[in-house]
């Protein structure tokens, strides 16, 4: 049958339900629709969507979350196609609205991440599937309560330094985990920083992400001299991701932070 629906920037989606074809062109959502036993109905995804492995990877990849093959997603017959605001741009979405129905939806904070799996399980028929892992999810970062302090600043890319700050998924994700995040007063949601803007920052806590830049240990020093009073840490970047990756985050913070 037919069914119309609202995204989560307000548009209306009208597809079939429940979706027997679906094509996701962003990671963590691509997760969450494997976590929500959706695997046969999963047709499409980005290069990028590599969980959870190996099953994913039987996956045809039609696309990056930047760009995209038309052609070969037109030749899948989606029900449904599944974008994220910030991960896909505006032209990907106009372009496929023109042949497909195309839900997007947004995560910008952890609150966020809850809706998007509950809002998932809604248009797909898996309602109890999408509320279960929410409560998983949520049992498990509560459990973190009280494990960290101070501040901390989330490295994402060198040459320019840039660093995550205001109104974005990772900022949110240091706030749940009791860090406050001094990159929130520069200016963008990713802005980009000096030496100066470090020093001046000030943190307790420098996490040096495995992802989009693949820092590593041997990037500890620079940063220690940048910061010498400042703790240094590299970080599995995917432990920042929204969806299923939230599970593995909670224990995974819980060896590493304390």
């Amino acid at each position: 049958m037919e069914r119309t629906v609202q995204d989560a920037l307000g548009r209306t989606v009208t597809y079939t339900y429940p979706p027997k074809r679906i094509v996701s062109l962003c990671p963590g959502i691509t997760d969450t629709l494997f976590a929500l036993e959706l695997q046969e109905e999963v047709v499409g995804r980005t290069r990028f969507c590599i969980h959870p492995s190996p099953a994913v990877l039987t996956v045809e990849a039609v696309a990056g979350t930047k760009d995209i093959k038309l052609d070969a997603i037109l030749q899948l017959k989606p029900d449904l196609i599944i974008a994220e605001k910030e991960e896909n741009t505006r032209e990907i979405v106009e372009a496929l609205e023109q042949h497909l129905p195309v839900y997007v939806a947004e995560v910008q904070c952890v609150q966020e991440a809850y809706q998007m799996i509950e809002d998932i399980g809604d248009v797909t028929d898996r309602r109890d599937q999408a509320l279960n892992l929410i409560t998983e999810i949520q049992e498990g970062f509560h459990s973190l309560q009280g494990l960290t302090s101070g501040s901390a600043m989330y490295v994402i890319w060198k040459k320019p330094y840039m660093v995550a700050g205001r109104t974005t998924y990772i900022d949110s994700l240091l706030e749940t985990l009791g860090f406050s995040n001094p990159s929130k007063v520069f200016p963008g949601r990713y802005p980009e920083l000096t030496t100066h803007d470090f020093q001046s920052a000030n943190p307790d806590l420098v996490l040096l992400a495995s992802e989009p830049y693949p820092f590593k240990e041997k990037h500890m020093p620079e940063f220690q001299d940048i910061l010498p009073h400042a703790t240094i840490l590299p970080i599995d970047g995917e432990m920042f991701w929204y969806g299923p990756r939230m599970l593995d985050a909670a224990s995974y913070f819980k060896e590493r932070l304390s």
